[in-house]
């Protein structure tokens, strides 16, 4: 159980009423990141409260019609993922650079300069968010901010979000493992086998990763594969 000094609110404000546990920040990041966690050992008190630093209690029947039951772990629960939880600045600055790398990470896999059709690497796309004063709102989704940071490095950076389609095949002995390791880079749109046993496909994926692409196919094949860029 989490010490009540290290513990911070989750309030829902619901049905007209408030309702907070104490719970550990920890734990409550993770809930609200999609992790699976227990909460047995995660609230400072197993009780659910009105306002937590008056100590005041919601009735039970207030309890029940709001949430259809009284178990304290399953009221916690749904209070950490659907109310506000009082981070720590230490927290709201690891979610910050957590979301600020994965924004990164999708723009670098996703997009390209249509000037070349090559991939921005992840440094420089960065770099031009700094020029671009942009602000990472942890509050906000991952996919709210991939727009935010478009919107603010185009005029520094040309850079559009395209598709690529590629023409694969691979040689009969390597083709067993090629269809599950190639579809980890996006859609398959159409495949079949030749008469000689190898793998014919066309796999359509971001265009900022067609390296990558281009890597697994080499190993898959120890380089025998055949590869076209299709227009």
């Amino acid at each position: 159980m989490v010490r009540l000094e290290d513990a911070v609110v989750a309030r829902l404000k619901t049905h007209g009423k408030q309702f907070e546990v104490l719970v550990d920040p920890e734990v409550a990041f993770s809930l609200r990141r999609g992790d699976d966690v227990s909460l047995e050992d995660a609230l400072a008190v197993e009780d659910v409260f009105e306002d937590a630093s008056r100590g005041d209690r919601p009735s039970e029947d207030d309890i029940k019609s709001v949430f259809g039951t009284t178990d304290v772990f399953e009221i916690a629960k749904r209070i950490i993922k659907e109310g506000d939880v009082q981070l720590t600045a230490q927290q709201r600055k690891r979610i910050t650079e957590e979301k600020k790398k994965k924004v990164i990470d999708i723009i670098s896999r996703n997009a390209i300069n249509p000037q070349t059709s090559t991939p921005h690497p992840p440094s420089r796309i960065e770099r031009a968010m700094e020029e671009a004063g942009v602000h990472i709102d942890h509050t906000k989704s991952v996919d709210e901010l991939v727009n935010v940071v478009m919107k603010a490095i185009r005029p520094i950076l040309p850079i559009r979000f395209e598709s690529v389609r590629i023409a694969v095949k691979i040689p009969p002995q390597y083709a067993g493992r090629a269809y599950g390791e190639l579809k980890k880079f996006g859609e398959i749109e159409k495949d079949e086998w030749s008469s000689d046993g190898s793998w014919l496909a066309v796999v359509k994926i971001p265009a900022g990763i067609q390296d990558d692409f281009y890597r697994a196919v080499n190993a898959i094949s120890k380089g025998e594969a055949l590869t076209k860029l299709l227009k």
